[in-house]
């Protein structure tokens, strides 16, 4: 299956040493080679890069990582196709438009079943049943409120929309509005949170870095991946069914998991 890549802060930041060891995966470190994409938020706006070829040897990915781009929150996906054919339209993170604010969304894993109503505001482009869902997720949103509701309401909302979804299949997630980031576990999802006094990073590809040379002392970073990046950080794992809300950094909101581990699925 896929893995996932998230990012959420509270200064702008560049997501480059974590971004080159999941991008090893596509096609080096393991075998995600159906394709790779990259979104970042800056302010209203997002830049978004996908390429339907391994992310480990796209020019592409090349050029991100060179570019160094800061943002408050990060989603990366590296593709192992199970659903659709291996091309762009079917390459994550997807995008679409919900009360004046970008939303973008990827998946892990499989639900079966699972498409927006013939009439609903928004419609996959694609095949994969990963924007299927996520089309899903927002037309349901958009039905529920008029305007934009509180974080809290949201944040209630998509588990209860999701949880639904969940029952039809595998469903690992992270989803971004600029603002915060939620996450859901469904095999496997872990996160580590980075902040005063930072130290050194050990990566799985035995790249080490020293962020306290790039940091302040007020800087809080999360980083949320299908597997740890790095070999000497205490990443947390989340428990299956579990929630979590990020915002600048921060853990706001979460519902714990209580399905027990199911690790045939990853």
């Amino acid at each position: 299956m896929c893995q996932l890549l998230g990012m959420n802060c509270n200064t702008p930041t560049d997501i480059t040493f974590s971004f080159e060891g999941f991008r090893r995966r596509a096609g080096l470190t393991d075998q995600h080679t159906d394709g790779f994409g990259i979104a970042f938020f800056e302010g209203k706006g997002v830049r978004i890069f996908r390429d339907n070829r391994p992310g480990a040897s796209s020019p592409m990915a090349d050029l991100i990582s060179q570019y160094k781009i800061k943002s408050f929150n990060v989603i990366s996906h590296i593709r192992k196709a199970t659903r659709g054919d291996v091309n762009l339209e079917n390459t994550h993170p997807f995008i679409r438009e919900l009360w004046g604010e970008n939303w973008v969304f990827a998946h892990n894993g499989t639900v079966e079943g699972v498409r927006p109503c013939a009439d609903c505001h928004y419609q996959p482009i694609g095949t994969t049943d990963s924007e299927a869902a996520f089309c899903c997720i927002v037309s349901r949103l958009r039905e529920r409120f008029d305007k934009k509701p509180s974080e809290k309401d949201i944040f209630d909302a998509v588990v209860e929309i999701t949880s639904d979804i969940a029952t039809h299949g595998v469903f690992n997630f992270i989803m971004s509005n600029g603002h915060w980031m939620i996450a859901r576990c469904s095999t496997r999802l872990y996160y580590v949170t980075r902040k005063a006094p930072f130290s050194k990073a050990l990566r799985d590809d035995d790249v080490e870095i020293d962020f306290s040379k790039y940091t302040t002392e007020n800087d809080k970073v999360t980083i949320i991946a299908t597997q740890p990046l790095t070999k000497n950080e205490n990443w947390i794992k989340m428990k299956n069914g579990g929630y979590v809300f990020f915002k600048n950094g921060e853990l706001v909101e979460e519902i714990e998991g209580t399905l027990p581990d199911n690790q045939s699925h990853v």
